[in-house]
């Protein structure tokens, strides 16, 4: 296996570093030409940031290889882009030095997604390498913010959906982890909207040995507000944002009852003591087709180590709600605001509040009965020996759904990566075993997709 240079660090959540970020596309577009592949590096425009600055976007890699218009042509989807990463969060190797020990290989992007995108390519150059005639048309699209929301690329695929997307005919996306130990296909993803709760009191931080006591302080109305989203049994209490939940049905349900979730193996991974529910499938549910909110931070308040007795001014709080299927994110962002405000009038308070919602992404589930299922199973059958577990995954992968609208194309998600390889986590890896299986299944992918159509 060949692997790129060392220490290009392409974390996407500094736009200072995007200049990083368009190395590791230049060079993944080297690599496809290498392969024969013709490459363009669209323009993906332009960005504001919050300063008010626009900035320029990385480009976005739209690539093909040889087309015979007598086989389908299916459209693979990556990103080159990672989160943050630096020794001094846990990590035991370098974050941006592939390093392999006892047969896995870390880094920060091996798992997600610089490894799956590789694993692709390989997959493409072992019918090169073989001289065998790939089974399918094959075009790639590889962009370079994923980790951040995909700026740019959701109307670069609009614009281009009568041109590079008119002769697709399936697209895959390999951007997630098998739930369990058995190979999986993804069918679902839950989507995501952002929230800040901004409250705001006084003009200047006050010494609370003075002014305690005297004045409402923005940090008690922050926590009530906080503390009337969610119950002890983690139940949103936002009156009628589930209302839309798609129904179980019993087709569904049966998905669950093969899944070799462990609930006792998980509880040690994660290391609590119980989870909110008491069965594998209704866990598996909760994280995968219910909705779920999670309170991420408070920023205004004293955060560093030691003491320091101030009322803070200004404090907000961030949230966020994750979507499932019916969903849609102006609905929900509109019940949680009146939410927000009914909560905040009972408190009597003379302080301002201020509610604002970033990302609206919303939800994607797949048709399990598409011909790239029905070729995805087989693929895994061939290489694995075993029929895949059919999962959703509880995170937010907002192009799938923005594919399916916009190119009215068929889309799946075929995962190579291990539930425990730590993707946005310290010691990020993928191990040799799933990379080179993986790459072994999306070469079966191409032949069982092409005696399909």
């Amino acid at each position: 296996i060949s692997y790129p240079p060392p220490a290009i660090k392409s974390d996407s959540g500094d736009h200072t570093k995007w200049g990083e970020v368009e190395t590791m596309l230049n060079m993944a577009a080297e690599r496809i030409k290498k392969m024969g592949g013709k490459v363009e590096l669209a323009d993906a425009g332009t960005h504001q940031l919050p300063s008010g600055e626009t900035v320029l976007l990385p480009p976005v890699i739209l690539a093909e290889f040889a087309k015979d218009p007598k086989k389908a042509t299916l459209c693979i989807y990556g990103h080159v882009d990672v989160q943050p990463a630096k020794m001094e969060d846990g990590w035991a190797t370098d974050p941006f030095n592939l390093t392999e020990i006892k047969g896995n290989l870390y880094g920060r992007g091996a798992t997600d997604n610089k490894g799956p995108v590789l694993a692709w390519l390989h997959a493409v150059e072992s019918y090169q390498a073989t001289k065998k005639e790939i089974p399918v048309n094959i075009k790639l699209i590889i962009e370079g913010l994923e980790e951040v929301g995909s700026y740019g690329l959701f109307k670069l695929i609009k614009k281009r959906r009568d041109s590079f997307f008119a002769d697709v005919d399936f697209i895959v996306i390999s951007d997630n982890v098998w739930a369990t130990t058995t190979p999986a296909l993804t069918y679902g993803t839950r989507g995501s909207s952002y929230f800040f709760v901004e409250i705001e009191g006084p003009k200047l931080d006050l010494h609370s040995g003075v002014y305690g006591g005297s004045i409402q302080e923005p940090m008690a109305d922050l926590i009530a507000l906080l503390g009337s989203l969610l119950d002890h049994t983690g139940k949103i209490q936002v009156v009628g944002v589930s209302d839309d939940v798609t129904p179980l049905t019993e087709d569904e349900r049966k998905l669950y009852d093969n899944i070799s979730f462990d609930l006792e193996e998980m509880k040690n991974v994660v290391g609590v003591k119980h989870f909110l529910q008491d069965t594998k499938e209704e866990v598996l549910m909760a994280r995968w087709r219910y909705p779920s909110l999670s309170i991420h931070g408070v920023e205004g308040a004293f955060s560093d180590p030691g003491s320091k007795t101030i009322i803070p001014r200004k404090v907000t709080g961030k949230f966020s709600i994750r979507q499932v299927p019916n969903m849609d994110p102006p609905d929900v962002e509109r019940k949680v605001k009146e939410h927000l405000e009914q909560v905040f009038s009972t408190l009597n308070s003379p302080n301002r509040l201020k509610v604002t919602a970033t990302v609206g992404a919303k939800p994607w589930v797949a048709n399990l009965q598409d011909s790239q299922y029905v070729a995805g199973q087989k693929a895994v059958k061939d290489v694995f020996g075993v029929e895949p577990e059919f999962i959703r995954e509880g995170s937010t992968i907002p192009i799938a759904q923005t594919f399916q609208e916009e190119t009215g194309k068929s889309v799946m998600m075929l995962p190579i990566s291990g539930h425990d390889d730590g993707e946005h986590s310290q010691n990020e890896k993928i191990s040799r075993y799933n990379y080179i299986e993986g790459t072994k299944l999306f070469a079966a992918y191409f032949y069982e997709l092409s005696l399909l159509h």
